[in-house]
């Protein structure tokens, strides 16, 4: 394992160098392809998009995808580094993507390549190196789960100091228009859409949905950008706001759309219902074998892959949220031989 771990370390490190942009992840699928070849293993390549079977897989058994992405943001404008210098300091391994979700990769990847010669599993594995999570796109996960079979369930790497995120919010995020009509404003005239706006606003920050999640508490919306008017003197006819609308386990996104439609007077276009809240239970194999190892449950504030799959899964890697996307960014390297060891320990307990 010692040898996996750290040739997982290298192959941090060759992703870190190379940028690797939401849609413009070409060159690191194909280190990763390669990376994974080199062990014996038959790959699988779609765009971005890298995945692989363990060698004895059999239709007949349940699977467990291993996920996480290579896409990164860009550089936060603060960088006092050079984001692309893969450098390890003071046991930190520095760079842009190292901690989101470099980390949680080359980990889950080292996991998979540690069962994949190992005949007789109770479950299947496949591993699956997506792209375009940080713009939730549409040519990531989502394009490739059709093309991996029937799945039981996933671990979803994202760094979570590997404690074990039992649920995400869902995001919808609604473009909103009031309607009006024109006039001079120094007359009569005209109907004020931004008055007939603030009546829908003033619902948006003020309602509360009958049910709550028992993990999240109530579901939160926010408008968060506002739009009308063409100069001083003339009273808009129109008044665009966007509602960012943060979903629980309590609802589905189109629940929370319909009640949401019932109660404005607005022109309402969700940009999306695909990004779904996600709940896997605390009685799951999965989530009481991190709990046997003493790792903690908690539900996840932010959006991940997790959002558009339909199966259960459990978000799990190491690092830490709080460095993502953050200037000078790193992983601890030994976050990264924790995270490979764990990921094996708690899986030990199902596939063996």
């Amino acid at each position: 394992m010692k040898d996996l771990i750290e040739k997982s370390i290298g192959l941090l490190k060759d992703l870190i160098k190379t940028p690797s942009f939401s849609k413009e992840e070409d060159i690191t699928a194909e280190i990763i392809d390669n990376y994974i070849k080199s062990f014996g293993v038959e790959t699988y390549r779609e765009l971005n998009n890298v995945w692989a079977f363990n060698k004895f897989y059999d239709p007949l058994k349940p699977t467990i995808l291993l996920n996480s992405h290579h896409d990164t943001v860009r550089p936060n404008i603060d960088y006092t580094r050079n984001p692309f210098l893969a450098e390890i300091i003071d046991g930190k391994l520095y760079g842009l993507g190292s901690n989101d979700a470099g980390g949680c990769l080359v980990s889950l990847i080292s996991t998979f390549l540690h069962y994949y010669n190992q005949p007789n599993l109770k479950y299947n594995l496949v591993i699956a190196a997506t792209a375009e999570e940080e713009i939730l796109g549409l040519h990531g996960l989502e394009f490739v789960v059709p093309k991996l079979g029937a799945l039981d369930f996933a671990i979803v790497g994202e760094p979570t100091q590997m404690h074990l995120a039992v649920a995400e919010k869902g995001l919808m995020v609604l473009e909103c228009t009031a309607s009006g009509k024109s006039g001079h404003a120094a007359r009569n005239e005209g109907e004020n859409a931004i008055y007939n706006a603030i009546e829908d606003i003033l619902w948006f920050k003020t309602f509360e949905f009958p049910k709550q999640s028992e993990m999240f508490g109530p579901i939160k919306m926010s408008v968060t950008m506002i739009n009308a008017g063409t100069q001083h003197n003339v009273v808009p006819s129109s008044c665009d706001f966007v509602v960012d609308v943060r979903i629980t386990d309590a609802y589905t996104n189109e629940e929370v759309l319909d009640i949401i439609k019932a109660h404005t007077k607005c022109e309402i276009k969700p940009r999306s219902t695909r990004l779904r809240p996600s709940f896997i239970s605390l009685d799951h194999p999965i989530v009481k074998a991190g709990i046997n190892l003493g790792r903690t449950t908690y539900g996840s504030p932010t959006t991940s892959d997790q959002a558009v799959l339909k199966i259960p899964s459990l978000k799990l890697g190491p690092g830490n949220s709080a460095r993502s996307h953050t200037a000078d960014e790193f992983v601890y390297v030994n976050e990264i031989e924790e995270g490979v060891e764990l990921y094996i320990k708690i899986l030990d307990q199902l596939v063996l």
